[in-house]
């Protein structure tokens, strides 16, 4: 058992790392392949491979026909909407500043279920937040140029930010589908409606895409960011829920913006002013904060 649990935690730290990873992976493909065609290909990838592992097995339920306004909603705001903020948020931005960004989820979780749901926050909770923003305003205003509206980076972390928010609020909204439908076949369903609303959207540039010169780094980054940090990686970190509970899986969804703050830095070369750099660190223990139980 104890060996199982194990091997349980080793997936889940390697779940964290792909999803650190993927910021700067996607980060690279975008300099070759537009945005709508990244998420297409990407989500069509992803799909495919969620389906499959639903048809080998078999876990599915019966869909109820007063929940397609629910899941259609569901599926345009976590697999639309956030898709589409966080990839043009991440091409206009450093991947380190995008996974500091992306990493405030959680916190956007405990503020948007303590306004619309039952589940209020506590004094630790609301550390963690007031925290969470203090760092993200010190990212946002203590980059070298100021603030400055006409600077793509900054516009780039205001998009990866909202899509935090996009899907801080899809996570709350799918809380009431998981008391019936499992995770696996609200990921399937959310990635299929979403997935393809994005693959007609995309479509004419998918249409202009010049595929020939295209480098296998581009074409790598398309099939790591669809089939290891959307599809492969989901389906693990749902199985962690299962085995060693929420709270554990939990804490290593806290290591994706250290890991990807680190990697952008090393890997892409990124630079981060000091005051942006601490603003980083501070959003950093307010998600830590905020997760605690």
């Amino acid at each position: 058992m104890k060996k199982n649990v194990l091997w349980m935690e080793l997936l889940l730290f390697a779940v964290a790392l792909v999803w650190a990873v993927n910021f700067s992976v996607a980060k690279v493909a975008l300099a070759e392949i537009d945005p709508m065609s990244f998420n297409a290909l990407r989500f069509v990838m992803a799909a495919g491979l969620v389906w499959g592992i639903i048809a080998a097995i078999g876990q599915w339920r019966p869909l109820r026909r007063r929940d397609w306004p629910e899941l259609i909603s569901l599926s345009l705001l976590g697999s639309l909407l956030y898709q589409l903020l966080f990839i043009f948020g991440l091409q206009r931005t450093f991947s380190s500043n995008a996974a500091v960004m992306v990493g405030t989820i959680p916190v956007w979780v405990a503020v948007l279920s303590h306004l619309f749901t039952q589940e209020r926050m506590n004094r630790k909770k609301a550390l963690g937040v007031a925290l969470a923003f203090s760092g993200v305003v010190l990212i946002l205003c203590a980059r070298p140029e100021g603030v400055r509206w006409s600077s793509a980076s900054f516009v780039g972390d205001l998009l990866t930010l909202a899509a935090a928010v996009a899907f801080a609020g899809y996570t709350v909204i799918s809380k009431r589908c998981l008391h019936y439908y499992p995770p696996l076949q609200l990921a399937a369903i959310s990635m299929s409606i979403g997935g393809a609303s994005l693959v007609v959207a995309g479509l004419p540039s998918l249409l202009r895409l010049p595929w020939r010169s295209i480098s296998w780094v581009g074409y790598a980054g398309v099939v790591y960011s669809g089939l290891f940090s959307l599809g492969l990686a989901y389906v693990i970190w749902n199985y962690g829920l299962q085995r060693v509970g929420a709270v554990r899986t939990a804490t290593y969804q806290n290591m994706v913006p250290v890991m990807g703050l680190v990697l952008g830095m090393l890997v892409l070369g990124e630079k981060m002013a000091p005051g942006q750099l601490l603003g980083a660190l501070v959003v950093i223990a307010g998600i830590i904060q905020t997760r605690r139980r």
